[in-house]
């Protein structure tokens, strides 16, 4: 469809002029961050270290490098030309693709796993399509990672103000990302072809820093040990209704 197209182009653009406005440095301090941290952790024990992984929507490839800093073989994919021009020149040894997460330029079953960080959720026609791509090229019994915006309760309030001032549901009325419940996750990544869906609850500090100056800090999206701590507190407590991301492990 022509206006598909025209939105679909139009996103790529808008992920190059964030680039434009980041830097590798800044990506891989984020990563050091501990909500990043515990991500981490909670997935890479379902990589294999003899296997070849593949970060979808790469960006400027942070997750890619620290991966890679950890023993892992990791290659990157964006369509995103200035952020993969921008990784090259910070490591020129760094395997990148310029591709679409739609129509991915490897074989079948080639990767041990297929990394996602809040990268699906920006397609205006959803995930299915890219989940069944990531299903194609994961090999037989590899791993699906995935992190996705919750509709949590700082979410949910947004909307409803938005509702009330006779706005549509996204900014400007044009779209910019969907979020999911743990149930909708579940119910499409199952669509795909993936089985054994793990939906783990992650980044309370950061639902946080969203409600303003008194749990952000001085940096890039940091937040402070206020936000840490009562992020902590809610994790245990609110696990749902505060959760920033769904992290999403399943297997082919």
């Amino acid at each position: 469809m022509p206006e598909e197209n025209a939105r679909y182009d139009s996103t790529r653009v808008a992920w190059e002029e964030i680039w434009d406005q980041s830097s590798i440095e800044l990506e891989l301090e984020a990563v050091r961050y501990e909500r990043a941290q515990e991500i981490i952790r909670a997935y890479l024990p379902f990589l294999a270290k003899g296997d070849l992984h593949l970060e979808a929507g790469s960006g400027l490839s942070a997750v890619v490098i620290s991966l890679r800093e950890l023993g892992y073989q990791v290659q990157g994919l964006d369509y995103a030309q200035n952020a993969l021009r921008d990784s090259r020149r910070f490591d020129g040894t760094l395997p990148l693709t310029a591709g679409d997460v739609h129509r991915l330029p490897y074989r079948d079953d080639c990767f041990g796993s297929y990394l996602s960080f809040g990268v699906l959720e920006h397609f205006e026609h959803g995930m299915l399509p890219a989940l069944k791509e990531a299903f194609r090229v994961i090999k037989p019994g590899g791993t699906l990672v995935l992190t996705i915006p919750y509709p949590n309760v700082v979410y949910r309030a947004v909307q409803f103000k938005r509702r009330l001032r006779g706005a549509g549901q996204l900014t400007n009325e044009a779209f910019y990302e969907s979020a999911y419940t743990r149930g909708q996750l579940i119910e499409i990544v199952s669509l795909a072809g993936f089985r054994e869906i793990r939906a783990l609850p992650t980044s309370h500090s950061f639902t946080l820093w969203g409600l303003g100056g008194l749990f952000r800090q001085p940096g890039y999206y940091r937040t402070n040990a206020l936000a840490e701590a009562l992020g902590g507190l809610l994790k245990r407590g609110l696990p749902w209704a505060f959760n920033f991301s769904t992290l999403i492990i399943a297997r082919k």
